[in-house]
């Protein structure tokens, strides 16, 4: 990596890193790609996350492990990163491999990529066996944080505890597992589907001083950054709740137009005059 890109990627690491430490709540949102990307950080936002779900729809695959692969994901990475300022943090889904080694390797291989920190979740991809066991969900989040602690520049790993969005309603073990992340040195904590105040405190109390991720946009648990922040929320994402956002207008716009023959969406458009503008400038 050239000296100019290393201090770029120390900067933004370093910039990521702060906003955890910083005192008060934060969200990164999940652009899809790189126009996506430019829009949000043009509105403000202090950092971003990709989201696999995005980038899957984007490609015009489904959701779910094994249908992104880890050099597209690196690739739409690269792409998000190019187009904005701001620190990158990635949806590194399982790590991409069963083996605490490949996690390993998918953290390095997104370092280099740009990011200033990603997450491996405890998720296997397959459906009759959603979660990993404990001890090797641990293993991995230990080979993670490894390479992570290896690297120059910061890297904010997030360990995330997938049983409540797979039919595991298990808030007792997700504790655990997020506990025992913790104590494997992982930076940022997120279990995706707790849809409760007393859910949310109760995680943020389990891993406290280390800062939690939560997830809006989701069904169930509609909550302001306010409520998210007196809970103790440091960070919030909001997946793929954007890119849905997005498709929606498609969707009904497309709709309109096939079932009704007119074309009134056009007029809640943004102003291709400003779009252009947006990008143009950069």
């Amino acid at each position: 990596m050239k000296p100019s890109a290393e201090n770029s990627l120390r900067a933004r690491a370093e910039a990521f890193q702060a906003l955890h430490r910083r005192a008060g709540i934060f969200i990164a949102p999940n652009p899809w790609d790189a126009g996506s990307a430019r829009i949000l950080e043009t509105l403000g936002f202090k950092a971003l996350a990709t989201t696999s779900a995005g980038l899957a729809f984007s490609l015009g695959k489904p959701d779910g492990h094994a249908a992104v692969t880890r050099e597209e994901t690196l690739q739409n990475v690269r792409d998000i990163i190019s187009a904005t300022a701001l620190p990158v943090a990635a949806d590194l889904e399982n790590g991409f491999g069963d083996d605490p080694a490949v996690c390993a390797e998918t953290i390095l291989l997104a370092a280099e990529a740009g990011l200033a920190g990603g997450s491996i979740e405890d998720a296997t991809g397959k459906p009759e066996d959603p979660i990993y066991p404990f001890d090797v969900a641990v293993a991995r989040v230990k080979a993670a944080v490894a390479a992570a602690r290896s690297l120059p520049h910061p890297f904010m790993l997030t360990a995330r505890a997938e049983n409540l969005i797979y039919g595991r309603p298990d808030l007792k073990d997700t504790i655990r597992r997020l506990e025992a992340f913790a104590d494997a040195g992982a930076d940022v904590l997120f279990a995706p589907g707790l849809k409760t105040p007393e859910e949310i405190a109760a995680v943020v109390k389990a891993v406290a001083p280390r800062p939690i991720n939560v997830v809006m946009g989701l069904s169930g648990g509609n909550f302001s950054l306010r409520q998210l922040e007196d809970l103790g929320v440091k960070r919030v994402s909001i997946g793929s709740s954007l890119i849905r956002a997005a498709y929606g207008a498609v969707f009904r716009a497309a709709e309109e137009i096939l079932h009704q023959g007119t074309f009134s969406y056009a007029a809640e458009a943004k102003p291709y005059g400003e779009i252009n503008k947006l990008f143009g400038e950069y």
